[in-house]
């Protein structure tokens, strides 16, 4: 990485984003094309906002990407996409994800199929990801993957076990692929706590802000502030792999 990019001057830069219609990725994307990459758009349901925010960003370099977790074929297709349109990649973001809101004593209520659903979308999901593109990355060369995690995998707290347990997954994994990957590709994670989207149902943000006054900071944690994490991990840490990036203005204290 040169001086320039290191400034956070990405031309000619490839980046993805998968969960990119939206929340933390949509805050990513402009983040990424603000600093002069061409972007991908990953989106599942939101088509529509990945069309809006595609056009808001201006040029026609950057497009947009149907990305299903769960589905392998979906992710092949991006590959195939972005080898035939650019022929490597320089940074991926895997921002897409799920939960569903449920008590951690409720063991009842938390499902085989909803567990299941979890895991598929929040950790096998990147994997798959991670896998389909790293031919690309390693063509790029000095590439970086940040997966966006939660301080749920390391405080065990969070909307429900399983999400717990899929986000503390995608940490240990990022570890195992960031020693495998190398010197090509860095690998790192961003875990922010409570962040001000839609999310997680039934959030707003009284409870947000809230939930904020215990921390240090006392502010809330919003999708930019992640985001601007995540750029630094692109631009400012070349000699930083395998690790957590924490955002969340110190509430895990």
């Amino acid at each position: 990485m040169n001086t320039a990019q290191a400034r956070g001057d990405l031309t000619g830069k490839v980046a993805i984003v998968t969960g990119g219609s939206s929340g933390i990725g949509a805050a990513t994307v402009r983040e990424l094309a603000g600093a002069g990459a061409t972007v991908v758009i990953g989106y599942n349901r939101g088509q529509e906002r990945a069309e809006a925010l595609r056009a808001s960003l201006g040029g026609n370099q950057h497009c947009i990407q149907q990305i299903r977790n769960e589905d392998g074929a979906s992710v092949c297709a991006l590959a195939d996409m972005v080898r035939a349109k650019f022929g490597k990649a320089d940074i991926l973001v895997n921002s897409g994800g799920f939960t569903r809101p449920v008590p951690h004593g409720d063991l009842d209520a938390l499902s085989d199929e909803l567990f299941d659903a979890v895991l598929l979308s929040n950790l096998r999901g990147p994997f798959t990801v991670i896998r389909a593109m790293a031919p690309l990355l390693k063509t790029g060369g000095s590439s970086v993957i940040v997966n966006v995690s939660s301080i749920s995998a390391f405080t065990a707290s969070g909307s429900s076990i399983a999400y717990v347990a899929s986000k503390a997954g995608l940490e240990a994994i990022s570890m195992s692929l960031a020693r495998v990957l190398g010197p090509e590709i860095r690998v790192m994670c961003v875990s922010p706590g409570a962040v001000a989207t839609d999310f997680v149902e039934g959030r707003g943000r009284a409870e947000l802000e809230k939930m904020a006054t215990a921390s240090p900071l006392r502010r809330v944690t919003e999708p930019e502030d992640v985001a601007a994490a995540i750029m630094a991990c692109v631009t400012h840490l070349p000699m930083t792999t395998g690790v957590r990036i924490v955002v969340d203005g110190g509430r895990f204290l």
